[in-house]
Order: C-alpha cells, then structure tokens, then sequence
C-alpha cells in the first residue's frame, strides 16, 4: 500500500478542485509538507481555503486515490506548489461579476437595476474598510455608475429581467451556493459577503429608477464623475469614498 499527503482546494478559474499530492516514504516527507503548507498560508493568506487529506492507495498514481476515495473524482493535480499556488491567488481577488452572480441568485433584476446594485456594493464596503471589493474598475454613464465587465455579461438583456444564472433550476436557493462559495473564497471572504449582505438588505427592494434617482443626486460619486454622453470616465476611488454619503438611505 502507498500512503499520499493531499492538499486539496478549489480553482474557480478553472471550475474544478484542485490537489497536490505527496507520496509519503518516510520521515522526511513531514518537513517538506510543513514548509509547502507554510508557503501556500503565507502567500495566498491565513483565511485560504484549503484541507489535507491522507489516504492509502494501491500505487502511486492519482487514479488509485480516486479508486480508494470517489470524493477525489474529478480533482485536478497540480504539478508544483508554485503552480497550485498562482491558481489559487487568481481566485483570492474578486470580480464584479463574481459579486453580480451572488445578487442575481437572491434578487430578480434587470441589467439597470443589478449595475446600481453591484457598484452599491463596492462603495458600501470601501467606505466601511477602506479596501476595494472587487478588482474592476467603475465608469461613469448616462444613467448611473457602471461597471464594465458586468454590463458587457448582461446588456443583451436590455430592460428584461436577467434570468441567466439560473437556467433550468427552479431554486434561487441552489443557484446561491456556487455563488456565495465564490465570494467566501475570496481574500476578507466573509467580511465581504456580510457587507454584501448589508447593502442588499438596504437597496435590494428597491426599482431600477429608485436607484439611478439615488446615485444621481447631488453631490454624489457619480454626479462628480459623468462627463457626458461621449465620454466614459472612471470614478476615483477617493471620489466613492468622499460623496458615497449622499447617495445612501
């Protein structure tokens, strides 16, 4: 029997989980695990997500693990701890859609409505931590903050209710899950899905024109940031962090 060492996480980037795997010979083994473990902690954060596992098998390779255990079907091996290592921190930042999906998944929306929703989000959790929720920048248009990557996934929708993410499943609470693992993920995973969280509770009743009138008053980011019709500009984090105040409940 061969005894292998896993450490097993997951790779949003690549949908799948992801493992190394130690075969263990001898003592030695044990120093090499500490230091990999040491340096996957250190480099992606001491919140990571990651387990360990030790399982005999009858050889070396990775289908007698997944022989000896099916919970290690479909794993995909990664061949460096550097390598398993880039994947993860890929996946320890957050993208606006990332934070779209986990609205979609507990409020029906329209494109409009889920755009002001998403940049509500940011600007929340900016003011509350001084740190950025998501890694996309946020554009200033015609009707409201926009952030790009979101409105491309979903302009297609026009005024339409968005019911992409969940296809063929009746349950929004099914749909929830991929999503909340998704952002619980994340670097500040769970201080970000309670921000998220907060901030739904507040605006999520509300309409697409209840929210663009909201980010259109006066004085807010947005108001400081539109330059037209025919220029896009970025709204400046120092901006959110000043005039989101006039902007909330």
């Amino acid at each position: 029997m061969v005894t292998h060492f896993i450490f097993l996480s997951s790779s949003y980037s690549l949908g799948t989980r992801i493992a190394l795997d130690y075969i263990v010979t001898d003592d030695n083994v044990q120093e090499k695990l500490k230091e990999h473990l040491d340096k996957i902690v250190k480099e992606c954060g001491k919140d990571v997500s990651i387990s360990t596992h030790m399982i005999q098998s009858d050889d070396t390779t990775w289908k007698s693990v997944c022989v000896a255990d099916h919970f290690f079907k479909d794993v995909k091996v990664i061949d460096s701890v550097d390598k398993f290592i880039k994947l993860i921190k890929r996946d320890r930042k957050l993208e606006g859609i990332d934070v779209a999906k986990y609205i979609l998944s507990k409020i029906p929306c329209t494109q409009l409505k889920l755009q002001k929703l998403v940049y509500l989000c940011f600007a929340d959790y900016l003011c509350d931590t001084e740190k950025e929720l998501f890694t996309d920048k946020i554009y200033a248009f015609k009707y409201g903050p926009v952030v790009d990557t979101v409105y491309k996934r979903y302009k297609r929708y026009g005024y339409k209710p968005i019911d992409e993410e969940k296809k063929d499943i009746d349950s929004r609470n099914i749909a929830e899950m991929p999503a909340k693992s998704r952002i619980l993920f994340a670097e500040d995973g769970t201080e970000k899905l309670l921000s998220i969280e907060k901030t739904l509770k507040k605006y999520g009743g509300l309409s697409a024109a209840d929210l663009v009138d909201l980010t259109h008053r006066d004085n807010t980011p947005w108001s400081k940031s539109f330059k037209g019709l025919k220029l896009y500009s970025t709204m400046k984090l120092d901006i959110i962090k000043e005039y989101h105040q006039y902007e909330v409940l």
